[in-house]
């Protein structure tokens, strides 16, 4: 995270010391930023692996795009067909995660998907609880949401 804030200050200092406050010069100086840092990583202990978290953060991002596309075009259907074909349930799903960040963030990201939402953490923080409208197969939504939750953890770790 460390990384990512200096990332973000030299790509606005490249803009202050240009003075073109557009978007692209903006992403070339993310660039300039990211290739400077990566030089650093092997002096500067704090940025070490910063330069794998891109690739794994575009990586991830296309994978959760494929996944909103496909809910959402699942709930399109199922509002436009004149048959219901949900069946909502509650499940309690067992997680990898162990921080406060990380389990906000795979909480936040299940919400974010249409037909699922979470509802609640455990107090001993080992167990979330997901309300979803597609419920017919339990073990084949928890293998999704554990495939979300192993990449939301390589993004982090």
């Amino acid at each position: 995270m460390i990384a990512f804030v200096w990332n973000l200050l030299l790509a606005l200092m490249w803009v202050i010391l240009t003075g073109n406050i557009g978007g692209m010069n903006l992403l070339f100086g993310f660039f300039i930023g990211y290739l400077v840092l990566g030089v650093m990583q092997r002096q500067v202990p704090v940025l070490r692996g910063y330069t794998k978290r891109l690739p794994k953060l575009f990586g991830f991002s296309v994978f959760f795009i494929k996944e909103l596309i496909q809910a959402n075009l699942t709930v399109a259907f199922d509002i436009i067909t004149p048959v219901w074909h949900m069946k909502p349930g509650v499940i309690a799903y067992e997680l990898d995660a162990e921080t406060e960040v990380e389990i906000t963030l795979v909480a936040n990201f299940i919400s974010l998907t249409p037909g699922t939402l979470s509802l609640d953490v455990s107090d001993d923080r080992r167990v979330l609880y997901i309300h979803a409208m597609f419920l017919d197969d339990e073990d084949e939504l928890r293998t999704s949401l554990k495939k979300l939750e192993r990449k939301v953890l390589k993004l982090l770790r």
